[in-house]
């Protein structure tokens, strides 16, 4: 796979291990990791709580402009880039268009809910709270998220199983 590969997804479904495996079988990759531009506002940030028209809103679509940005001048410069964030609902086009390179490649992990229960459990951060919950967002993956790319029920899967199921669907995962 050359090009531009988004790997998204809930909160623990997998994001983070699944790119970065996919990027180590890639011969020439990088793996951006979206939530690293949200921490990079050391000041003045805001999280995205699910509410529409707020600066949590505006910062989370910076950090896709970001990252999309970062993912086409990697492919520029002859990587292929493995970008990794939470980009769900109506957002998941609108990246879609964000990305100038091609090829671009779209993979959704969708492990149950039940899966990311118990992932989110047994990992040291936290990333369900207050503003969401693991209902809501497999929700919102399930029922507002268009069917763009390939999507992957890895709940059963180990990540090298995922990996080999992303890089035998990759003509279903391209988007153009």
């Amino acid at each position: 796979m050359s090009g531009v590969i988004l790997v998204t997804g809930v909160m623990a479904s997998g994001k983070s291990t699944v790119a970065q495996a996919l990027a180590e079988r890639v011969v020439r990759a990088a793996h951006v990791r979206g939530d690293a531009f949200r921490r990079m506002i050391v000041s003045g940030r805001e999280e995205y709580d699910g509410v529409a028209g707020g600066e949590g809103e505006d910062q989370l679509r910076l950090r896709y402009r970001l990252s999309a940005a970062t993912a086409d001048t990697y492919a520029e410069a002859g990587f292929t880039a493995v970008v990794q964030d939470v980009v769900l609902g109506e957002e998941l086009a609108a990246y879609v268009r964000l990305i100038r390179t091609r090829p671009l490649y779209v993979v959704v992990l969708a492990p149950s809910p039940e899966t990311v229960a118990a992932r989110e459990a047994g990992r040291a951060k936290s990333g369900y709270g207050a503003a969401w919950t693991v209902a809501e967002l497999d929700r919102v993956l399930r029922e507002e998220t268009p069917r763009i790319g390939l999507w992957l029920d890895s709940s059963s899967l180990s990540v090298g199983e995922t990996v080999e199921e992303i890089l035998a669907g990759r003509e279903r995962a391209r988007v153009r």
